[in-house]
C-alpha cells in the first residue's frame, strides 16, 4: 500500500517574515504602496494632541490599511475585522501585527466622514497618472441598500404625535388601573411584568415628544409636500427596489468607460434618481474634457434635469421611460414582460377597479363639451392649453353632477377631496415648441444613441457587480448622510485601488 507524506493542520509556531507576505501586483502592495507614499494623512493624524501626555495612538495610516483589505475581503463589522487581525497573517503582515480594539476601528470608520473625499481625489490624481481615465463616457448609475435604520420607525409629524398620545393614554390607564388596585393584593410577577410595560411606554413617549420639539417641520420634497421622517436615522429614506420596500440610502456612482474607474460616488437619502443628476453631474464637471458624454438610465430622466444639463454645456444621453418600445431591439420585450416573477408573491390578488382615463371620455364634434362614462356632460374651461410642448383642450364636471355620481371611486384619484373630475384631449405638438425631452428622444434614437446606451450597461454594471457580489456590500451598517456618504466612498476607494494594482502600481 502506497505510502504518503504527513500533513500538519493544526497549530504550528513558524517564523514569519511579514515583508515576504506581500505579493508584489498584489491588491495588497498596491494598497501599501498608495498609503505610504502617495495619500497625505495629515487631517487625520492632526487629529491627535498626544504629544506631550495621554497614551500613544494608533497610524491612521495603519487603521486605513485594515479596513481597505477588510472591505476587498467582505468583511464589514468591526468585531469581524479584529478576529482577521489577530487569526489572519497578511492582515498582520499589513498592519505591522497591530492589534486594535474594534471599538477604535468603529469609530475611526465613524468619524472619517469628508476625509475620505480627500483621499478618493488623491487616488483619482494617481490614475489620471496612470493613464486609466479616457474622459469619453462617464456612465452614471446608482444602487439602493439598506441603512441601519428602522423602516417601522419611519413617518410624518402627524403620525408621531398620534403614536405620542396613544402610548400616554395607556401609560395613564395603566396608572390608573394600579392606583385602584393598590389596597389589593396582587400577583407580584403581573405587577413586574406591568411596572416593565409602564416604564417602556413613558420612555418612548418620551423620545417621540423629544424628537418632535428638534423637528419642527416635516422633511420636504425639492418641489414641495411633507416626506417621511425615521426616529432612527432621519437622514435616510424609505426607497422601492425590486425585493421590496426599505429604508436605506441610494449611493451614485459615476464610472470612466476606459478602465472603470469610478470619478464620483454620492450616498443619499432618496430613492429618486432624478434628483441626483444635477448635483452628482456638477460635482463631476472638473474631471470633463471637451468631448466627454455623460450617460445615465431613464430612471434620471426629466425635463429640468435636461434644461440644468443644456445650461451647463454637458453632453449627456439619458433616455426616456418609452425608448424600448421605439427601438427593435427590444421588439420581443412583451413575450419576456408575460413570464411570472420569481420574487414575486404568487398569493391571489383582489382585484381593483382601473380608474376612467380620457380614452373613456366622448368629445363632442364642435369641441364645446364631452361627456363622461355615467353619462353627465363636462363643459370647457380651456380650449388652447399647453401640456408640455402640446395642445390640449381642457374639460371640467359640475360639482352638482360629480358629487352624488355612483362612479366618484372609479373616476376620480381622491375622491374624499376633490369635488369634480377634470380631464384633457391632447390635440397634438405645438408647431415650433420642442422641449429639451423632445431632443433627447430624437438623440437616443440615433445609432450614436443607441450604441451609447449599450456602452453605458457594459461600463457601470461590472462596478456594481463588484461591490455588491464580490465585495458582498449589502447593506450600509453607518447612521447619518454624512458617515454612509464616507462609506460609500470607501468602498468606491477600494475600486480604484484594484484597478491600480491590475496595472502594476508599486511593482
Amino acid at each position: 500500500m502506497a505510502r504518503f507524506k504527513p500533513i500538519q493542520k493544526g497549530l504550528m509556531l513558524l517564523p514569519v517574515d511579514f515583508s515576504q507576505q506581500i505579493v508584489p501586483g498584489s491588491f495588497e502592495q498596491a494598497m501599501c504602496y498608495l498609503v505610504d507614499h502617495e495619500l497625505d494623512l495629515g487631517s487625520l493624524r492632526g487629529r491627535y494632541k498626544n504629544d506631550e501626555q495621554g497614551a500613544s495612538a494608533y497610524d491612521p495610516a495603519v487603521l486605513l490599511k485594515i479596513i481597505l483589505l477588510a472591505y476587498s475581503r467582505g468583511l464589514i463589522g468591526s468585531r469581524r475585522i479584529a478576529a482577521a487581525y489577530r487569526q489572519n497573517v497578511l492582515f498582520m503582515a499589513i498592519s505591522g501585527d497591530s492589534q486594535p480594539h474594534f471599538t477604535t476601528l468603529a469609530a475611526f470608520i465613524s468619524e472619517l466622514g469628508h476625509e475620505v473625499a480627500k483621499l478618493f481625489a488623491q487616488v483619482l490624481v494617481v490614475c489620471d497618472r496612470q493613464g486609466l481615465i479616457g474622459r469619453e463616457m462617464f456612465a452614471m448609475d446608482g444602487v439602493k441598500l439598506p441603512s441601519n435604520a428602522s423602516k417601522a420607525k419611519s413617518g410624518r409629524r402627524a403620525d408621531y404625535q398620534r403614536q405620542a398620545d396613544k402610548m400616554e393614554q395607556v401609560a395613564q390607564r395603566m396608572l390608573d388601573r394600579h392606583r385602584e388596585t393598590d389596597t389589593t393584593p396582587s400577583d407580584e410577577r403581573q405587577a413586574e411584568r406591568e411596572a416593565r410595560k409602564l416604564e417602556r411606554l413613558q420612555k418612548e413617549a418620551k423620545q417621540l415628544r423629544d424628537w418632535l420639539a428638534t423637528h419642527p417641520e416635516d422633511r420636504k420634497w425639492p418641489k414641495g409636500g411633507a416626506r417621511q421622517s425615521n426616529l432612527t436615522d432621519n437622514e435616510s429614506a424609505k426607497m422601492a427596489t425590486g425585493k421590496g420596500v426599505i429604508q436605506g440610502y441610494t449611493g451614485v456612482a459615476v464610472v470612466d468607460e476606459k478602465h472603470q474607474i469610478i470619478l464620483e460616488a454620492q450616498a443619499h437619502g432618496t430613492g429618486s434618481e432624478q434628483e441626483l443628476l444635477v448635483p452628482v453631474a456638477q460635482a463631476l464637471k472638473p474631471q470633463m474634457a471637451d468631448q466627454t458624454a455623460l450617460s445615465a438610465d431613464a430612471g434620471y430622466h426629466s425635463e429640468g434635469g435636461l434644461k440644468a444639463l443644456a445650461a451647463e454645456a454637458i453632453d449627456a444621453y439619458i433616455p426616456d421611460n418609452d425608448y424600448r418600445k421605439r427601438d427593435e431591439r427590444y421588439q420581443d420585450q412583451a413575450a419576456h414582460k408575460a413570464k411570472p416573477d420569481p420574487l414575486w408573491d404568487k398569493r391571489p390578488q383582489p382585484a381593483t377597479a382601473q380608474r376612467f382615463c380620457p380614452g373613456d371620455f366622448r368629445l363632442a364634434e364642435d369641441g364645446s363639451h364631452c361627456t363622461c362614462p355615467a353619462g353627465k356632460r363636462l363643459y370647457s374651461n380651456g380650449s388652447n392649453c399647453t401640456f408640455n410642448g402640446y395642445a390640449a383642450m381642457k374639460f371640467r364636471g359640475a360639482e352638482r353632477d360629480c358629487m352624488p355620481c355612483p362612479l366618484r371611486i372609479r373616476c376620480l384619484r381622491t375622491p374624499d377631496k376633490t369635488k369634480a373630475r377634470q380631464v384633457a384631449f391632447i390635440q397634438g405638438k405645438r408647431v415650433g415648441h420642442e422641449s429639451h425631452t423632445d431632443r433627447m428622444k430624437a438623440k437616443i434614437d440615433s445609432p450614436q444613441g443607441r450604441a451609447m446606451i449599450t456602452r453605458r450597461f457594459a461600463t457601470v454594471e461590472p462596478v456594481f457587480g463588484n461591490l455588491r457580489h464580490n465585495k458582498r456590500l449589502d447593506r450600509f451598517t453607518l447612521r447619518g448622510r454624512r458617515k454612509v456618504d464616507g462609506q460609500w466612498k470607501l468602498y468606491c476607494l477600494l475600486h480604484n485601488i484594484e484597478k491600480l494594482a491590475h496595472h502594476g502600481l508599486g511593482r
